[in-house]
C-alpha cells in the first residue's frame, strides 16, 4: 500500500452521502519536493486513472458506473510547493474526465490506516491546500 506500490488500489469506497466513488491513496512520508517521490505520485495517479478510464473499474464494479469519482491523496504531511504544483496540473487534466482530486491531511494514525483493498489496478506503471 502507498505510493511505493503504484499498481495497488489502496482503498475504494462508495460515499453514500454524496453517492460518489472514492479511490484513496496513502502517503506517510514527508513531502520534500524530491523528484523520485513526485514520480511515485505520478505513477500512482496514472494507475488510478487507467483503472477508471480503461474500463477496469466498470468491469469490476458495474453497479458504480456513472457515479462521480474522486481520487484522494490522504497524507500525514503537508505537500511541498512542487508537489502542490504537480497536483494542480493533475487536477486540471483529470477534471476533463470528470474525475476530481482532493488532498486530505490526516492527523491521527487511526484515520490514516485504511481497510486495505485487495484490488490491483492492473496498471503497472479535506484540505492540505489543494
Amino acid at each position: 500500500m502507498g505510493l511505493e506500490h503504484p499498481a495497488v488500489l489502496d482503498a475504494f469506497a462508495h460515499d453514500k452521502r454524496r453517492d460518489a466513488l472514492i479511490l484513496a491513496m496513502y502517503e506517510n512520508r514527508p513531502w520534500t519536493g524530491d523528484e523520485a517521490h513526485i514520480l511515485q505520485l505520478q505513477e500512482k495517479l496514472n494507475a488510478y486513472a487507467s483503472f477508471i478510464l480503461d474500463g477496469e473499474m466498470a468491469e469490476s464494479f458495474p453497479q458504480f458506473v456513472g457515479k462521480p469519482i474522486e481520487i484522494q491523496l490522504r497524507t500525514r504531511h503537508q505537500p511541498d510547493p512542487l508537489t502542490l504544483g504537480f497536483l494542480s496540473q493533475a487536477k486540471d487534466q483529470l477534471s476533463l474526465q470528470q474525475i476530481t482530486i482532493e488532498t486530505i491531511c490526516i492527523d491521527s494514525i487511526e484515520e490514516f490506516e485504511p481497510a486495505p483493498s485487495s484490488h490491483s489496478c492492473g496498471c503497472g506503471s479535506g484540505g492540505c491546500g489543494s
